[in-house]
């Protein structure tokens, strides 16, 4: 069983997380654990303090580092793969791939840095790893704490009901997935394209395969060049380049006449 511990000076932040969901279905199975460890119970004087001022001066708070250390050592060690996580801005950026290879680990400590940061000295001893979840700010480390969590967890076995789930979600092969389709056939015009009413599951498959390509060539091109792409997904490509493939749509469907 994988093991999340999150140092937090708001730990009530997280009681959605534990509660609901895929996260909160998966700790009542004891598929992970959770524990979350508030810094403020380590804080320093009658308002048990967790901030102070700049040395040098400059805007805002920094973290103590006194607070975090004896929270950090107020956690058991219940693997002997664990890693210290910080979360900041100038981490690196948290991604898919990031989150298959911390499934590896056994436990995950993350630290929910706030205000203008965490002091340095806590940073370079006690932390193995710093993550970003993206080029912006946020007031804290909660909000990207639970998004690892979450996107870790979906890569734990039985957390997800379907064991293939993960491996056709958008960023598994570094391709956005395909159009998804549900009941009824017809919505307020809109056709469900027939290729997935055939029944014919090649067809189904590179008609998929195809609009991936597709979705990710127009909205994250980027995404291509550290793609794992087969001869037969080159030419593809190469012909949706040349606007050769024809549009898969319900709105195509409908201008040819097709009926599913």
């Amino acid at each position: 069983m994988m093991r999340f511990d999150i140092l937090s000076i708001f730990p009530e932040m997280f009681t959605f997380l534990t509660n609901y969901g895929v996260v909160g279905q998966a700790v009542k199975e004891r598929k992970i654990e959770i524990n979350v460890v508030s810094i403020r119970n380590f804080g320093e004087g009658p308002h048990l303090t967790t901030d102070d001022r700049p040395y040098g001066g400059g805007n805002g708070m920094v973290m103590k580092p006194e607070p975090i250390y004896h929270a950090l050592n107020s956690i058991p060690k219940v693997s002997e793969k664990r890693k210290v996580i910080l979360l900041t801005p100038q981490g690196q950026i948290f991604n898919q791939s990031t989150a298959r290879d911390l499934c590896e680990q056994g436990q995950l400590i993350l630290v929910c840095g706030r205000y203008e940061g965490v002091d340095e000295r806590v940073r370079s001893k006690y932390v193995d790893m710093e993550i970003s979840i993206g080029d912006y700010i946020l007031t804290g480390g909660e909000l990207p704490a639970m998004i690892i969590v979450e996107v870790v967890s979906r890569f734990i076995p039985g957390v997800l009901g379907c064991a293939g789930s993960t491996l056709e979600e958008s960023f598994e092969d570094s391709l956005l997935e395909y159009p998804q389709y549900t009941r009824p056939r017809v919505f307020q015009g809109d056709r469900v394209p027939s290729v997935l009413l055939s029944g014919d599951h090649e067809k189904i498959r590179l008609w998929r395969r195809t609009q991936s390509l597709k979705r990710t060539l127009e909205r994250r091109p980027d995404l291509l060049e550290k793609a794992s792409l087969t001869e037969v997904d080159k030419s593809m490509l190469e012909e949706l380049k040349q606007n050769e493939v024809p549009d898969c749509s319900p709105r195509a469907d409908q201008r040819t006449g097709k009926k599913a």
